[in-house]
């Protein structure tokens, strides 16, 4: 690939993750601001530092993890990279990188899009208006999808869009599920427990999967029906396996229809990965542990970014160290 596509693809590849990061996000705090009213709301606040491992970050700036304080870090703080509106403002940065290539519909639509969240101040995201501003977020990053899908040519870009988008997709879905299941509910005993059902509803909607995880499972909500749905079920399309899948396909595609030699190390990664979704089911993860599955998906994940990063966008290798753990 030439100097110059390189760049674009890269700006495409990191546009298409940002939309998806941002709704992402809003999602979880739509969602999470309805299950933070109960006598847990504290730890439910404390469990999105912890998906997006910011504990850190956000102790240095804040005392306590409260609704006001997080939800302003994840929305409109922009010292914070994670936030809602560094996200999309990196998207809109890319986008601008993007200009020749782009339909003008995109472009207008994502710069309204970003200079919308910056004209918001604090005290508009009260609790009580926050579900409005999350639609809003997801509406957008909805609409931005839409457009991209019925203007963007059909060249080398589209499939780096694709595989961004799903490669975000794939580690938001594994960190939703390590979350809840290794921080939000430390007691045992708790399990099956209507506060313990209610944060798998969360998750499900956190992940825009309740409906179609209904069509499954008409009755019934539990660990392990709703994580085999979000690992291993090929036809939600935010299902890991899904995502990976669809991956493989078009890094596949990319490269036999336009005679690419890079991303053959990712292909490993991503054929390692496909098997392993395939061939395993939710008892298997249990018994073996669910963190340490997940672990496992999110490295080769890492691995599949960095791999893609070095063939055609000019990152660096990995080290020998790394690619051998």
């Amino acid at each position: 690939m030439s100097r110059l596509l390189s760049r674009y693809a890269e700006a495409i590849y990191w546009m298409a993750r940002y939309i998806e990061r941002a709704e992402n996000l809003a999602r979880i705090l739509d969602v999470n601001e309805t299950f933070s009213r109960d006598s847990r709301g504290w730890q439910n606040w404390q469990s999105i530092l912890q998906l997006y491992r910011d504990e850190e970050r956000f102790s240095e700036l804040h005392e306590e993890a409260d609704a006001d304080r997080v939800l302003y870090f994840y929305t409109l703080d922009q010292s914070n990279p994670t936030s809602i509106i560094s996200v999309v403002n990196a998207a809109r940065a890319n986008a601008r990188t993007l200009r020749p290539l782009i339909s003008t519909e995109m472009w207008i639509q994502l710069n309204i899009f970003s200079n919308t969240i910056r004209r918001l101040k604090r005290e508009e995201l009260t609790e009580p208006r926050l579900a409005r501003f999350c639609n809003s977020v997801k509406e957008a990053c909805q609409t931005h999808t839409g457009i991209t899908e019925g203007t963007f040519y059909r060249d080398e870009g589209w499939f780096f869009y694709q595989i961004g988008r799903c490669i975000e997709r794939a580690d938001q879905t594994t960190r939703l599920l390590d979350v809840k299941y290794h921080l939000l509910l430390p007691k045992e005993e708790s399990v099956g427990s209507p506060f313990d059902v209610s944060q798998w509803n969360a998750v499900l909607r956190s992940a825009a999967g309740y409906h179609a995880f209904r069509r499954v499972y008409p009755s019934g909500l539990n660990q392990n029906a709703v994580g085999s749905f979000l690992l291993f079920h090929s036809q939600f399309p935010r299902s890991v396996r899904a995502c990976v899948r669809e991956i493989d396909t078009r890094l596949t595609e990319l490269r036999s229809r336009y005679r690419l030699k890079g991303g053959s190390k990712a292909l490993e990664e991503l054929d390692e990965l496909c098997a392993a979704l395939d061939e395993t089911n939710m008892d298997e993860v249990v018994s073996r542990g669910l963190h340490e599955f997940i672990d496992w998906i999110q490295v080769r994940l890492i691995r599949t970014h960095a791999e893609l990063g070095t063939a055609f966008f000019g990152y660096p290798s990995m080290p020998a160290s790394d690619a051998a753990d």
